[in-house]
């Protein structure tokens, strides 16, 4: 080990996952430095809708429990709102019943299955439930400030190899997201891209979602303050990060055949992230570093980063402090 060492972990990645990785592991007493490429309003996670729902991601024998460890934290932090940016929302998950989820879902209170006529839009089934909604770029600054709280500190910097972060702590905790592509490396991590436009929102005050997971189109419309979400896309493979206007057409015309009002409202602006999928889901362990120290992975959750953030930090955290 290094005889420069600084701090007990530096967790490279500064999206939702490192930050609540971060920030578990400040509150734990532990010295605390988030290496970051983009800012906090840079990242993929800036871009999210982003709603509590295990989507688009494995491995399902632990999805379940890191969402409801998640679920709990954002109930409390609902409280307040505007700190926070969580908030408890109202809302239809269109094509889904109840049957088809996992164990989780008899965890998740108010969940209610409707029927065909219950559901806007050309929908034969769905669910009505009231679950967290996060407003991304005040959640992420809150986290910011907790890590600072904490004594953590949170540093713009592009990292080239775990090594390099080796030099300065114990143990290095990789939340990267998509980049753990080229660090690990690991081939198994596939881009899924996500486009979205963001409007004024007419009056909707309730969510809505419509995902086929085995589709490359999604609809889905989410009320944050000042705005109106409305997406979305799924393309495996995918590394275009530039708003494609025909893929927004189609998007407010899908998002307007649910609630036609949406069609007239005025566009603000369009966003494009690449959500981190990766072949056999999660990777959430550790291994050693030829310096002396641990390397713990905490990267491959797909669409629903912000729905298993918590458990996945107390689970990096454990492998971090083991």
């Amino acid at each position: 080990m290094s005889d420069d060492v600084i701090d007990d972990v530096v967790v490279v990645g500064g999206g939702v996952i490192g930050l609540t990785t971060a920030l578990t592991l400040a509150e734990r007493g532990l010295r605390v430095r988030v290496w970051s490429r983009d800012p906090a309003a840079g990242t993929t996670s800036a871009v999210a809708g982003a709603l509590w729902w295990p989507y688009r991601i494995e491995p399902a024998e632990q999805v379940g429990g890191w969402s409801l460890e998640s679920l709990r934290v954002y109930e409390k932090l609902a409280a307040d709102p505007v700190g926070t940016g969580v908030r408890i929302v109202a809302g239809v998950h269109a094509d889904t019943t109840l049957a088809e989820l996992g164990d989780w879902a008899r965890e998740v209170s108010g969940l209610r299955q409707l029927t065909a006529a219950q559901v806007p839009g050309p929908h034969g089934t769905g669910l009505a439930a009231r679950l967290p909604l996060i407003d991304m770029p005040v959640h992420l600054a809150w986290l910011r400030g907790r890590v600072e709280a904490a004594g953590g500190v949170v540093e713009q910097r592009t990292v080239t190899g775990f090594a390099e972060a080796a030099r300065s702590a114990r143990v290095v905790v990789d939340c990267a997201g998509f980049g753990a592509r080229d660090l690990v490396p690991d081939a198994g991590l596939r881009p899924v891209r996500g486009q979205l436009v963001l409007v004024e929102n007419p009056g909707i005050e309730e969510w809505f979602t419509a995902a086929d997971g085995a589709s490359s189109e999604t609809t889905y419309f989410f009320p944050q303050p000042g705005r109106l979400i409305l997406g979305g896309t799924a393309q495996e493979g995918d590394e275009r990060l530039e708003p494609d206007p025909a893929t927004a057409a189609a998007i407010v015309a899908r998002c307007a055949r649910i609630r036609p009002e949406i069609a007239g409202a005025r566009v603000l602006g369009h966003r494009v992230g690449l959500r981190p999928a990766r072949a056999g889901g999660v990777r959430l362990d550790a291994e050693p570093l030829p310096s002396g120290g641990r390397l713990v992975h905490n990267y491959g959750h797909g669409g629903a980063g912000v729905t298993v953030a918590w458990g996945c930090a107390r689970r990096a955290a454990d492998l971090a402090c083991g």
